[in-house]
């Protein structure tokens, strides 16, 4: 069964079609500039045995995007299957599902109207998820299209962690709670972290397992026996850790005095705890944590204070969940930063000894090799540490091929070959 994977942005579409029998990658892609005024629109893709190259030209829509991948992944010569035709179904990242979806779906009308309700609550990411799975459905009538939702994973949450001290009718009104995100990448190398830990005798129904999904966005997520127990983000994105350009955790009381005091609007609000703040705004430097470490190296006492806070938050979440799962087997590294920053790493670690943590400094400086795609899984613990600690390189891309193959074969709907 072929998958092909699509991950829709306002702007871009990224891609990947994916053997969901052999989990091997046939093609993948990104088409960037959509719709973006001036044009410089480009889709560059890669597939065996051709390489990796690009094509330019403007796309109007997601609608020409998508026609343009599909001529790319059936061009005779640079392509990976011979037909459109080839595709089995569909699986499409979408970022919030809300309380009504807990689960990967096939989608229909029905199912496309509430999720575009969901839009209120992911004004950013929904509505150009929606337009990918429009496009497709125009396009490949007939073929299974399935939403794969990234709060779907935190959905076995109870209600003392996902519900805010608010007046509870907030929640019950209004839905405010805690939903998390980053889900499917939490979900990835949770799963492969059980497998390793199976394989050194835990039973998989009472593993505790905290996962460091570190990037430009980050967030930390408890989960027992594959179970999601309590997650760093909240509502939104905005919440938990430290981040590139989000703040996370402060005192809401900022908000209000800014507001009153400094006649701070919603959308400066919005533009400060997403955009300005985190790495960013502490360091004066940039998001990017190469450019963060490369100043705190040169002297630069801001970006000194930027890495121990983004540290200092990390560790203090793992006490927090380890505390609230009442033990902890193992802390899962992923994301950009999680998976190459042994600095970080080890920096985050420096402390947890308490717990069990036994770094091993040459496993986790030894550099962990290949392209983004290549397969990534080390244990940079000492054999006497009582908690392991993995670097696992996620992959949301497989993670949603594997859910979609799973839905489309339940579902008893025929998918097309």
């Amino acid at each position: 069964m072929k998958i092909l994977v699509l991950n829709s942005g306002s702007s871009s579409l990224k891609y990947q079609l994916i053997d969901a029998d052999t989990e091997d990658v046939l093609a993948r892609g990104i088409a960037e500039r959509i719709a973006v005024k001036g044009g410089g629109g480009k889709v560059t893709h890669e597939a065996s045995p051709v390489g990796r190259f690009e094509v330019t030209g403007d796309m109007a829509d997601h609608d020409e995007a998508i026609r343009r991948v599909f001529d790319l992944l059936t061009d005779p010569e640079k392509g990976a299957v011979s037909s459109v035709r080839e595709i089995s179904a569909v699986g499409h990242r979408v970022v919030h599902g809300g309380e009504k979806f807990v689960e990967s779906t096939i989608v229909n009308e029905e199912i496309l109207s509430e999720i575009e309700k969901m839009s209120t609550l992911a004004p950013l990411h929904n509505p150009p998820n929606l337009e990918g799975i429009r496009a497709c459905i125009r396009l490949m009538p007939g073929v299974p299209q399935v939403a794969v939702f990234d709060t779907a994973f935190h959905a076995t949450m109870p209600d003392y962690a996902y519900t805010y001290a608010l007046p509870y009718n907030y929640y019950s009104d209004y839905r405010v709670r805690r939903y998390g995100f980053h889900g499917t990448s939490h979900r990835y190398v949770a799963g492969e972290a059980q497998q390793l830990l199976k394989e050194r005798g835990l039973d998989l129904a009472s593993t505790k397992i905290i996962t460091c999904h570190l990037g430009n966005g980050c967030s930390i997520t408890a989960i027992v026996g594959g179970k999601v127990v309590d997650t760093s983000m909240g509502m939104t994105p905005a919440e938990g850790l430290m981040m590139g350009t989000r703040g996370g955790d402060i005192d809401p009381g900022i908000l209000v005095y800014l507001a009153r005091e400094h006649n701070a609007t919603p959308d400066e609000i919005d533009e400060l705890i997403n955009k300005r703040s985190g790495l960013l705004g502490v360091s004066g430097v940039s998001s990017d944590m190469r450019d963060v470490q490369k100043a705190a190296a040169e002297g630069s006492s801001r970006a000194q204070l930027a890495l121990a806070m983004f540290c200092y938050r990390i560790k203090k979440y793992i006490g927090a969940y380890a505390a609230a799962m009442g033990g902890l087997d193992a802390i899962v590294f992923t994301g950009g930063i999680g998976e190459n920053s042994s600095e970080i790493r080890a920096s985050v670690c420096d402390g947890l000894e308490f717990l069990g943590v036994k770094l091993d400094p040459d496993k986790n400086n030894y550099p962990f090799e290949g392209d983004a795609s290549s397969a990534v899984t080390a244990d940079i613990t000492t054999d006497a540490s009582l908690v392991k600690v993995f670097v696992i390189r996620t992959n949301e891309e497989r993670m949603i091929a594997r859910e979609t193959a799973e839905v489309v074969r339940k579902s008893g709907v025929e998918a097309r070959r």
